[in-house]
């Protein structure tokens, strides 16, 4: 019997790295079943991801003790996520549940391999979405007289449930500086792709009457710059003239919910990794 877990690590970039790294891991009987490896030739960075099959026997504290040699002598830093542990993670909404809904079916046809441990929302709305599959519900409104008061109780709820992801899924309250830098790289966001050039209330409509050709989509880890964390996933759609507002509105919202299922799967299954503002993402 084997155990399925991933190694992610990035370091300096020298010659010698892969072949320590599964020189070591034949070594403790594992079986190596997928590898990607990136060298960012402008930063000098090198970050690779391996998939492996452990000795059922195998603890996870000793297959980290079987890689120290390499990890010690190129200076590595290093994740190792345990594949058959089922992640968690937490929904937030508002009032548009489009991509939670996605989410929720991707779920359940078991592309998506995770469990919704909580949906929150500063609204009602998808209250009985969420009791039709058994996920608890809390409507947290939020005012800026109790933003940091909510913020804690969602600092607490994340470690009470042991979530491992917070889903921004159409979520129209922005997180204080706080919470993002204490959540960093576990909450990641969906927007349009149309910021900076049409902000605020009704984004797609702004589009239209500016007879944009393109719309999209991008999920992005969320930071203190508002929109601007690193991207994970995007996608583009072209639109025409012969569209309405509402065309632009729902063509968008599918883009959303695909965009953001698919970062979330990636991040899941350890396919993506830091690299200063910018990410590295193995398919």
């Amino acid at each position: 019997m084997t155990h399925p877990y991933v190694l992610t690590l990035s370091c300096t970039d020298r010659p010698g790295i892969v072949a320590a790294v599964t020189t070591e891991l034949a070594a403790s009987g594992s079986n190596i079943a997928e590898s990607a490896q990136f060298w960012d030739r402008v930063t000098g960075r090198f970050f690779m991801r391996i998939a492996f099959h452990a000795p059922d026997a195998m603890t996870k504290d000793e297959i980290e003790r079987a890689l120290k040699p390499a990890v010690d002598r190129f200076d590595m830093k290093t994740t190792i996520s345990d594949q058959a542990r089922r992640p968690k993670m937490m929904v937030m909404v508002s009032k548009f549940d489009h991509a939670l809904l996605h989410l929720l079916y991707q779920i359940r046809v078991g592309w998506l391999d995770a469990e919704v441990v909580a949906v929150v929302s500063n609204h009602e709305t998808s209250r009985r979405t969420a009791e039709l599959e058994n996920i608890p519900y809390h409507h947290w409104p939020v005012n800026k007289e109790n933003k940091t008061e909510q913020e804690e109780k969602l600092i607490a709820l994340v470690k009470e449930s042991g979530a491992d992801l917070v889903v921004l899924a159409r979520y129209m309250q922005v997180l204080s500086d706080n919470l993002s830098k204490r959540l960093f790289g576990k909450v990641i966001n969906i927007h349009h792709s149309f910021l900076p050039s049409f902000k605020g209330a009704k984004p797609y409509h702004q589009a239209h009457e500016r007879g944009v050709k393109l719309i999209g989509a991008t999920a992005h880890y969320v930071t203190p710059d508002l929109d601007e964390g690193p991207i994970i996933e995007q996608e583009t759609e072209r639109v025409t003239h012969a569209m309405s507002a509402d065309d632009f509105v729902a063509t968008g919202r599918d883009i959303e919910s695909r965009v953001l299922a698919r970062a979330v799967k990636m991040h899941l299954e350890s396919r993506v990794m830091l690299n200063g503002h910018k990410t590295v993402v193995f398919g």
